[in-house]
């Protein structure tokens, strides 16, 4: 069973979303420049892996908000994301991103399903921390 593993939130001002999630839930955010995303730490976490330290905890995201990516999105856990992706269409879904790279982490895609909604892929790069 595929699991959530992530949200992101999309933002118009990037400053003025960070302080507001900051001020309103104490969330630990760290912008990452080179990709113009905020990791938000929301609940405590390893801190060599980044990854919750609590049962069914997640942590997430805010990024700029596209034309595409409007809504908050969900991220849920393949262990292939194109395989996903096809078994997606299969099922009356759609690519919304194709499938893209996070070096040294994983990989990442944008579907839309039946309803309309944005959803998130994330596949773990096996090879990352060998």
């Amino acid at each position: 069973m595929a699991g959530v593993v992530h949200f992101e939130i999309p933002t118009e001002n990037k400053e003025r979303a960070n302080t507001f999630y900051q001020t309103a839930f104490n969330w630990n955010l760290i912008p990452m420049q080179e990709m113009d995303y905020t990791s938000a730490i929301t609940t405590p976490s390893d801190e060599k892996t980044g990854m919750p330290s609590a049962p069914g905890a997640i942590n997430g995201a805010l990024f700029h908000r596209t034309d595409n990516l409007k809504t908050p999105i969900i991220t849920i856990d393949v262990e292939d994301v194109d395989a996903v992706l096809g078994q997606i269409e299969s099922a009356g879904g759609s690519v919304a991103q194709a499938k893209d790279v996070v070096p040294g982490m994983g990989y990442f895609a944008y579907f839309k399903d039946t309803e309309g909604n944005i959803l998130g892929l994330w596949q773990t790069d096996s090879s990352a921390g060998s």
